[in-house]
């Protein structure tokens, strides 16, 4: 069974969707404030862990980057509708995805279960795939790490399922729409910058190459080609 960590102070919804999500099969522990969240989240094991902006003692930012200091679990941010500070701010920080409240209770399941697919590296047949290595860059799908250089860089899920994506088509276009639902598990929706900011994590994380060149092209409102 998977196991979901709740970080939210709203008692009431917490468990609400602690019913939910155990209904689904999830066991759930659920923590109020950040500080004894992020304890939590760093002192046992979670497959993802659901994060509201908004939090007592801590907020939800300073968890996430405790969280990421430390660790590379799967994190989905809960934050106010309308809020498009907060999304940005959230997936540049290293959440995976982020979901606006109120949400619909079936779209949380869907989000959570596309996260936990590319956690496990299922989506798109990741986990039989042989090693890809392309350039100075190495990936191994089974335990979902990356190399340049044979030095390992630390990537969320979720960078390295667009890493894997943009390098398995190397030299060709990948539309943003493709990319949104192999790596994102959800069609693409207009202003929707969660690809372009985890693109732009990826690409801070990836080593300059030694002939100068970009490793990836983007074609503004059409998608991104990795260079070879």
């Amino acid at each position: 069974m998977n196991r979901i960590l709740l970080i939210d102070d709203d008692v009431g919804l917490s468990e609400l969707l602690t019913q939910l999500l155990e209904m689904e099969g999830f066991v759930v522990s659920q923590a109020y404030d950040g500080q004894a969240g992020l304890a939590l989240a760093l002192h046992s094991d979670f497959d993802l862990i659901l994060l509201d902006v908004m939090l007592p003692k801590m907020g939800g930012f300073e968890v996430l980057k405790g969280i990421r200091k430390r660790k590379q679990t799967p994190v989905l941010m809960l934050t106010a509708r309308g809020d498009e500070i907060d999304r940005v701010i959230g997936l540049e920080i290293g959440a995976d995805d982020y979901l606006p409240k109120p949400f619909n209770d079936r779209e949380l399941i869907a989000r959570i279960r596309a996260i936990l697919r590319r956690a496990n590296a299922t989506l798109q047949g990741q986990a039989s795939a042989d090693s890809l290595t392309l350039g100075d860059l190495s990936l191994d799908p089974s335990r979902q790490e990356a190399f340049c250089n044979d030095q390992l860089i630390i990537l969320t899920s979720t960078e390295f399922s667009l890493l894997f994506n943009l390098l398995s088509s190397a030299g060709e276009l990948v539309t943003k729409d493709t990319l949104s639902e192999n790596v994102l598990g959800k069609k693409l929706m207009p202003f929707d910058r969660s690809l372009d900011m985890h693109l732009s994590n990826l690409r801070k994380k990836l080593p300059e190459r030694t002939d100068g060149r970009a490793r990836v092209k983007t074609l503004r409102g059409k998608g991104y080609i990795w260079i070879p």
